[in-house]
């Protein structure tokens, strides 16, 4: 079996982020503390061959893989989910319904968006492309819980955390998270 290893970075912390915003697909930049936690990435990549280095088209994925990596070849099938008529709701005022399908990630259907199986089908698309080797995406935190559960590891990763994946054998590699604290997504 071919080897396909996946490095995940999800972005720096956003301003959406920070105050518990769905940002989705509206494209923000980051913090001060997010580009912080962006330069903070690269010791840990630093020394490590990469295939190719991939991004999300949206600001915060391109910023984060600038100030972490390089000039990444930026996809928009690396975005956010789409949440539709979500984009900008904060987090206390969802309904309850929506809360819940996201923080079980199932079943969620926002208005207007995208579900989670068009979500899968999106970067199930980029990634049969990808050549055999080790992969840099510099991506977001529903992409990344994507596929970190289709190799048994689910939940949010606060923003500036890597995770990389053998993605042949479907086995998580590790997990660091940023020595640069951020505020964890979808607070109960």
């Amino acid at each position: 079996m071919e080897i396909l290893e996946l490095w995940l970075v999800r972005h720096g912390e956003t301003t959406c982020s920070r105050d518990g915003i769905l940002a989705g697909w509206n494209d923000v930049p980051l913090t001060e503390k997010g580009e912080a936690q962006a330069e903070a990435v690269r010791p840990v990549l630093d020394g490590s061959p990469f295939e190719g280095v991939w991004s999300s088209d949206l600001r915060r994925a391109i910023r984060t893989a600038l100030l972490a990596w390089g000039q990444p070849v930026a996809d928009p099938r690396l975005r956010e989910i789409n949440f539709g008529e979500l984009e900008g709701t904060r987090w206390e005022t969802l309904e309850v319904v929506h809360k819940k399908a996201l923080i079980d990630f199932d079943a969620f259907n926002p208005p207007g968006g995208e579900t989670l199986e068009q979500l899968r089908e999106r970067v199930a698309g980029f990634l049969s492309e990808l050549r055999p080797g080790r992969h840099l995406l510099f991506t977001h935190g529903g992409v990344i819980r994507l596929l970190t559960r289709e190799v048994g590891h689910d939940g949010f990763v606060p923003t500036g955390t890597v995770v990389a994946l053998d993605w042949a054998h479907r086995a998580l590699l590790f997990k660091r998270e940023s020595p640069i604290p951020g505020p964890m997504p979808f607070a109960t």
